[in-house]
């Protein structure tokens, strides 16, 4: 089934709880706008926010690039987003997983609402408890994000999403593109970590293959 009407979603209120389920601590992206100096005007900045996502003139920020070291001695590259998207995307996530959660079996639990690595790892406790278990495999896609076909991830999100207006706003910020200091590029490939939107992506791919 795909859904046609989904725009309609986005209210004020939505986006007042999106902005408030925001870490207010968080870094700020390109706009160097932080979640306590946003809040002062928060009423107005909302009512504008809302206007422009269905005037169709929102336009989305690029993502500011930042590295966090790894155990390995590598740098993992992280995208801090402006905080309007931050609220947007939050907004439009909370919205679609009601779509994409009735694709998934009960075992799976990455980037899913209400679930995360501890319950993961519970479900392998319990089962290794009381079924016999020959082989555990631990596998991992080398660089997942960052070699995704943004062209294909668009494609995918089709499958469930018919609302053009959604699909608009979605690739505003898969083409906003990386700022990295004050060089500002455009990569056709690959999707910034760390964004709300990123997780989304990647359950739109997973849900096909749930099917």
């Amino acid at each position: 089934m795909r859904f046609t009407a989904l725009l309609h979603h986005l209210t004020p209120q939505r986006l007042r709880e999106s902005f408030y389920a925001l870490k207010r601590d968080a870094a700020p992206g390109v706009d160097g706008v932080g979640w306590k100096e946003y809040r002062q005007t928060l009423d107005s900045r909302l009512d504008a926010l809302h206007a422009t996502i269905h005037r169709g003139s929102y336009r989305a920020r690029p993502v500011r690039r930042t590295y966090i070291p790894k155990a390995d001695g590598t740098q993992r590259p992280l995208g801090v987003a402006a905080l309007e998207d931050k609220i947007v995307q939050h907004a439009l996530v909370t919205v679609l997983n009601a779509i994409y959660e009735s694709d998934f079996v009960g075992f799976s639990y990455g980037f899913r609402p209400g679930r995360n690595q501890h319950d993961a790892l519970d479900a392998v406790f319990v089962a290794i408890e009381r079924r016999k278990i020959n082989w555990v495999v631990d596998a991992d896609f080398r660089k997942f994000f960052d070699t995704i076909d943004l062209r294909w991830a668009q494609r995918f999100l089709t499958h469930r999403i018919g609302d053009q207006r959604v699909l608009r706003l979605i690739s505003k910020w898969l083409t906003a593109g990386v700022m990295e200091g004050v060089q500002l590029s455009q990569p056709e490939m690959g999707t910034p970590q760390g964004a709300v939107l990123t997780p989304l992506t990647q359950r739109a791919i997973s849900s096909l293959s749930a099917w």
